[in-house]
């Protein structure tokens, strides 16, 4: 297995120009490719999920034109004339989630299966294939009932109400939502439980609004989607910078410096830029700017607080938590146990490693910081193929030397993480 040893800084400093939003990427180029026109994307991201995106609409029979300069020209297909076959999606639930929805309301009969990496099959979507057969949808698992692969005949869905749980995962509900305009009249999706990671519904919404499809929501009870609406191209889109890697750097900047980021600000769509006030909350100097967020060092404080709204920006918590100065809570991420890994129990089993204690919960963990960090021993992290795990136990590396394993899985939202990082440290 490959790794790369990050040994001991002191500092860090500069700034990172963020790449493309992976959520943003991969919902802009399926709605590309849903709408009439073409459509130029600009700072699209160049990652294993995106890459698993733009196959499968090549697959499909979809024009994709991608260029050195992170842009991107999608010629759409709103008849949804696709070509039938097999599509590998790797472990890329922003692909394989709104692909299931789509494919399932082709309305032409096509002829469709859906694979993956082994992780993917661990990862539940029955929440999402039962909504979709309530609608009509043709769907049959090829493995564990309740999992990916899968094999879909495409046919037409019709409107209606229809219920689906919102405690799982956010995909679901952004996949149905964004498959709901191709149905045959209006669509009211409800929810069942408290919905989570509501700001990457919210990224749905918006992003579906500038494809001129509107969702009307009831606090996010309720969403209804009127029928006749149609995807239209917007001509052009800015794919905002990555606010879930923008924590890496505003950590970095807590905990040993100072760092910008730029390509999110004050006016992002991305909920996860809440993670500079959390980050401001343990006591970090935070700045921001329409294009850009600055951390600055100071004392950190321990938290306890609920993150279901941001859980994958929550993960840069864990370690800044071991340079707290008392314990703390992460609560309310239960999602994590669904993600590339069960991220609860990978967290756990790597502070251990370091020297660090914790309660690993059923939907919490709790750190509690060394007295010194002097205390903290070098280790070798083991990744899980979890780009955010890798991306997290870097920070160590500004207490003690610390090594990564596999830290290619980083590929998965941004291949440039590690010479960006070691930019920064001195």
């Amino acid at each position: 297995m490959d790794s790369i040893c990050l040994s001991k800084k002191s500092g860090a400093f500069g700034t990172v120009n963020l790449p493309g939003s992976k959520s943003l990427s991969n919902r802009a180029l399926l709605l590309s490719a849903l709408s009439s026109g073409t459509t130029e994307l600009k700072n699209l991201l160049k990652s294993d999920d995106t890459d698993r995106m733009t196959e499968a609409l090549t697959a499909l029979g979809i024009s994709v034109e991608r260029s050195a300069d992170r842009s991107c020209r999608v010629t759409g297909d709103p008849s949804r004339t696709f070509t039938s076959g097999d599509l590998f999606l790797g472990n890329a639930g922003t692909a394989m989630r709104p692909l299931t929805a789509v494919l399932a309301a082709d309305g032409n009969e096509g002829h469709y299966v859906l694979t993956g990496e082994p992780r993917m099959y661990e990862r539940p979507i029955r929440p999402l294939t039962d909504a979709l057969t309530e609608m009509g949808a043709c769907i049959r698992f090829l493995g564990k009932e309740g999992f990916p692969p899968l094999e879909i005949s495409g046919r037409r869905l019709h409107g209606g109400k229809v219920t689906i749980d919102g405690t799982v995962s956010s995909q679901f509900i952004t996949a149905l939502l964004m498959a709901a305009p191709l149905a045959s009249g209006d669509v009211t999706v409800n929810i069942s439980g408290d919905l989570i990671s509501k700001p990457y519904v919210l990224i749905t919404l918006d992003l579906m609004r500038k494809f001129g499809v509107e969702v009307e929501h009831d606090d996010f009870r309720s969403f209804r989607v009127r029928g006749g609406q149609k995807y239209v191209s917007p001509g052009s889109y800015l794919v905002e910078g990555d606010a879930s890697s923008a924590s890496y750097f505003l950590a970095a900047g807590a905990i040993a410096g100072k760092v910008r980021v730029t390509g999110v600000g004050s006016g992002s769509i991305q909920g996860d830029i809440r993670f500079a006030d959390a980050l401001a909350r343990m006591g970090a100097r935070i700045t921001f700017g329409e294009d850009f967020i600055e951390a600055e060092k100071s004392v950190l404080h321990g938290i306890d607080e609920d993150f279901n709204l941001i859980p994958d920006a929550a993960m840069t918590i864990v370690p800044l938590a071991v340079f707290a100065d008392s314990p703390t809570v992460i609560r309310n991420i239960g999602s994590w146990r669904i993600k590339e890994t069960d991220r609860l129990k990978a967290m756990a089993t790597e502070l251990s490693k370091i020297g660090v204690k914790c309660d690993e919960g059923p939907d919490f963990i709790r750190i509690f910081p060394p007295a010194s960090l002097s205390e903290l021993r070098t280790a070798s992290i083991d990744t899980y193929n979890d780009h955010r795990m890798a991306m997290c136990f870097s920070l160590i590396r500004f207490a003690e030397d610390i090594t990564i394993n596999d830290p290619s899985c980083t590929k998965k939202t941004f291949p440039e993480f590690f010479s960006e990082f070691e930019r920064i440290c001195v």
